[in-house]
């Protein structure tokens, strides 16, 4: 079977580990490398990692492939943007906003812009969506 260049740069980058950790003096990496530039098929791969501990041949390699984990539906249980938890951080940064420029309001004396109607923004566009998953769950 063919190789393809990211088997080859794989092995180069093992020999790399290698000559790091110091299993390989500089002649023999830059030998091996060649090798596995060279390489067309598997079979030329073959015996460039077989002395080194750790590194396996990529066709004797048992890489199975990952399990996807479900993503549980919004709103429910266990799921991202559960309306109720949403809407109540977003109440609780705008009355912290809130607070902290009635505090600069009090020690300056000036009453500056009302920065935090801002972050009514998020709030009202939380409530909504939390609006909305209630109706939803009451069909």
């Amino acid at each position: 079977m063919r190789a393809g260049d990211s088997d080859r740069q794989r092995v180069a980058d093992q020999l790399k580990f290698a000559l790091d950790e110091g299993r390989l003096d500089l002649n023999e990496y830059d030998e091996r490398v060649q090798r596995a530039y060279a390489a067309r098929t598997y079979g030329d791969l073959d015996g460039l990692l077989d002395d080194l501990p750790g590194a396996v041949p990529p066709q004797r390699a048992r890489i199975e492939p990952h399990a996807a984990q479900p993503v549980p539906a919004p709103g429910r249980p266990g799921g991202h943007g559960g309306g109720r938890h949403t809407f109540t951080s977003a109440v609780a940064a705008f009355v912290i906003c809130t607070l902290v420029w009635a505090i600069t309001v009090v020690t300056t004396g000036h009453a500056y812009y009302f920065w935090p109607a801002w972050v009514l923004i998020p709030v009202v566009v939380t409530g909504i969506g939390a609006v909305a998953d209630r109706g939803r769950r009451g069909r």
